[in-house]
This record gives C-alpha cells, sequence and structure tokens, in this order.
C-alpha cells in the first residue's frame, strides 16, 4: 500500500533547527577537543556524526545544512593550512569527495529507514482502527442479535402462559415499548382487565390473572417488582376466601427495553 504521507515523518517547527545546530556546535566543540591527538587525520568525523544523528531525530533539511556546514568548518579549522580557504591541495579535495559522498549515503539510508518506520506505523494505525471499528459493529451486531432473541423468547413466554399471566412491567417505560402492546391481541381481558391512566404512566399491562389477585399484593408487586419468586393471594374457587399461590417473575432484556412478566405457577 503507497502512503503519501511517509515523507512527513520528521518533526515540525524551529526545535528541529535549534537541535541541529546544537549538535553542529557539539560536533565542533568535540573535534577541536580531540585535534590535538587526530590533527589533520579524518577532520569531517564528527560532523558526519553530528549528520546522521540529526537526521534521525530532526529529518533531511536539517542533515544536510548541518552536512555542508560541516564541511566548510571541517576545511576551514582541521585540514592544513588550518584557518586558510584559499588554498586548494589534495587534502581539500580528499576532503571535498569523501565527506559528502558518505554523509549522503548514510543519511538517505536512514532517511529511507525513518520513511519505513513511519509508513509501518501509519498502516499500523490505520489497522489498529479499522480492527476496532469492526470489533464494535461485531460486538453491535452480537448485542442486536442477543437482544433479538430475547424478544423472541420473551412472545413466546407470553403465547405459552397466557391464561397465567398477572402482569407485564416495563422497567423503563419512558424508553420501552408499551407492555399493553405485547399482549393486546393474546391476554384474555375482562373488563377489569384495561389498563389506566396511572399503569399506563407506570409502564405497566395488566393480564388475564390479575383480576383474581389480592388488591394489597397486587399494589405491592406493581411497585416493588423483582426477578424471582413470589407468594401472591389468589381468590378461591369458591370465592368467599383466599388461598396462597406460588408465583414466578422473569426478566427479558430485549431491544425494545427491558421487561419483567409475573405469572402464577397453578
Amino acid at each position: 500500500m503507497e502512503v503519501k504521507n511517509s515523507k512527513r515523518w520528521a518533526p515540525r517547527g524551529r526545535k528541529r533547527w535549534i537541535a541541529a545546530v546544537a549538535a553542529l556546535v557539539a560536533a565542533a566543540i568535540i573535534r577541536v577537543i580531540l585535534h590535538p591527538l587526530l590533527g589533520p587525520f579524518m577532520p569531517g568525523s564528527a560532523f558526519l556524526i553530528a549528520a546522521v544523528l540529526v537526521e534521525y531525530y530532526c529529518g533531511l533539511a536539517p542533515a544536510l545544512c548541518v552536512m555542508l556546514l560541516g564541511l566548510c568548518l571541517a576545511d576551514y579549522l582541521f585540514v592544513p593550512p588550518y584557518g586558510h580557504i584559499d588554498v586548494i591541495d589534495a587534502s581539500d579535495l580528499h576532503l571535498l569527495i569523501s565527506y559528502p559522498l558518505i554523509t549522503i549515503f548514510v543519511i538517505s539510508l536512514v532517511e529511507r529507514l525513518r520513511r519505513a518506520q513511519y509508513r509501518a506505523e501509519l498502516l499500523a494505525a490505520v489497522a489498529q482502527s479499522r480492527y476496532e471499528m469492526l470489533l464494535r459493529h461485531d460486538n453491535e451486531r452480537l448485542i442486536a442479535r442477543r437482544a433479538s432473541d430475547e424478544m423472541h423468547r420473551m412472545l413466546r413466554h407470553i403465547a405459552q402462559y397466557n391464561r397465567s399471566l398477572i402482569l407485564i412491567k416495563a422497567l423503563d417505560p419512558a424508553n420501552s415499548l408499551p407492555p399493553g402492546s405485547f399482549v393486546a391481541a393474546a391476554a384474555a381481558a375482562t373488563p377489569h382487565a384495561l389498563v389506566g391512566d396511572a399503569s399506563l404512566h407506570a409502564g405497566i399491562a395488566y393480564c388475564a390473572k390479575h383480576t383474581q389477585v389480592h388488591e394489597e399484593d397486587l399494589a405491592h408487586v406493581s411497585v416493588h417488582l423483582t426477578p424471582g419468586r413470589h407468594r401472591m393471594r389468589f381468590l378461591s374457587a369458591a370465592r368467599d376466601d383466599w388461598r396462597p399461590v406460588e408465583c414466578a417473575c422473569d426478566r427479558f432484556t430485549t431491544s425494545s427495553g427491558e421487561f419483567l412478566i409475573l405469572r402464577a405457577d397453578d
């Protein structure tokens, strides 16, 4: 893959030029300190190292400037006759030929490697971004599928226990479908099974069995319903006393909201 921005790996701004000047000055000072030991031998070595380091950290343009200025300083200070540039001899020609060739070759290799490194980092960042997008998409798809499966399970549950249902409650009425929409066609409604305004506001739909439940128990579970087992008082067949009945409350997390469904176990 071609990455056009690979040439822009170097930092921008004045800091890289300040670093280049500092490297040039440091190379000159080190070479002056070593001059009594080295003499005219390898006059451009310190500036070559400085140009390579500047290329690695600051980019091609500062490195070329360090190379050219280093060439002038090396020829003026460290090639005999020292302090003169009006005399050109074999030493000057050797420096003028070997130093630029070697320096340009090395900084060209470093530039190529840095561009390849930057290109690899860009591709890795793009690949990571695409992977995260695919991962989010896959997670969203799995969540939607799970919610859809849960919706189907809830509808099967309502159809299976239609005659035993007491109520359906939405945990977040503002962001959920009305519970009554799930039982409108299936509930065996009675004149007293209509959902009032308060129940609609609370997100509760009363089903077929709710008319047989004691009013206190029905009011309690309407407010404090939780998943699990509940014991409630039901009107007996003789309709003159109340009998305890075990009830089960199941929780369903669907794409249309979270619902609690209370049913009798009889």
